[in-house]
């Protein structure tokens, strides 16, 4: 195994509409795809309600074990939008009226015809020394402070603070993934497959077992830094499925 550092990330998944399933997050992979791109391994996720000293305890029990932690939801108008209040009481700091963030907020709604309104107002609020995070769909900036990354929780608006962060982050070499598939059941493969990771130090397959049409198969990602070593593990489960008479199918089926 390389003896590169490996960065870290959790995220926090923040809302009682996705713990009672009335919404279904769509963030999730849409940060950890990210963070492969940046060289950064999404660890952690955890879902927590919107109760103050809950989100308080999940921020610090990660915080202190990943190099970067993200949370997504709970930065919007309303009474329920507590986020911003948990974050800074973990960090053990106040929070202030960001005064970038309401000139941003001005500029947004006065544009519009519309009032920065108290519960408008109530966005443009932060843990004191935060940095912002640049939101183009919608105005409302996210927030960095230390190494906590505060976000959106509606999807198309996480993507855009995402994309403002691109390149900012410190991360190792980006994750190479290659998808293969076949008709065939874990258990006849699982050897191949634990030796193709033996046989190819650095990388990682993952297995994911499916059953359609009357048939059962299973589609294998193989990961790692570098191209060559994927490419080369791809070769090996390929040749040992297609000898233990299963066809491949590239891309995953």
């Amino acid at each position: 195994m390389s003896d590169e550092r490996i960065w870290t990330a959790a995220v926090l998944v923040i809302g009682d509409e996705i713990l009672s399933g009335r919404t279904q997050d769509k963030n999730v992979s849409q940060i950890a795809t990210w963070l492969d791109a940046q060289g950064i391994r999404l660890r952690e996720v955890r879902i927590v309600p919107d109760v103050e000293q809950e989100i308080v305890d999940a921020l610090n029990a990660v915080r202190a074990r990943y190099d970067y932690v993200f949370t997504t939801g709970g930065i919007g108008p309303t009474h329920d939008d507590i986020t911003v209040d948990a974050v800074a009481k973990a960090l053990g700091v106040g929070v202030i009226v960001h005064p970038e963030a309401r000139a941003i907020l001005e500029r947004y709604y006065g544009g519009r015809g519309l009032e920065l309104t108290e519960a408008r107002l109530r966005m443009a609020r932060t843990p004191d020394g935060a940095e912002l995070i640049a939101n183009r769909m919608s105005g409302a900036p996210g927030i960095r402070i230390d190494n906590l990354f505060v976000m959106a929780g509606v999807p198309h608006i996480t993507a855009g603070m995402l994309d403002a962060l691109t390149g900012q982050l410190e991360g190792g070499a980006p994750l190479v993934a290659h998808t293969i598939g076949a008709w065939s059941p874990e258990s006849e493969v699982a050897d191949l497959l634990r030796r193709g990771e033996k046989e190819h130090p650095g990388v990682v397959i993952g297995s994911y077992p499916f059953f359609r049409d009357g048939k059962v198969g299973a589609n294998f990602v193989i990961r790692s830094t570098s191209a060559a070593d994927v490419a080369a593990c791809v070769a090996t489960l390929t040749a040992g499925l297609e000898a233990a008479g299963y066809a491949v199918t590239d891309g995953g089926i």
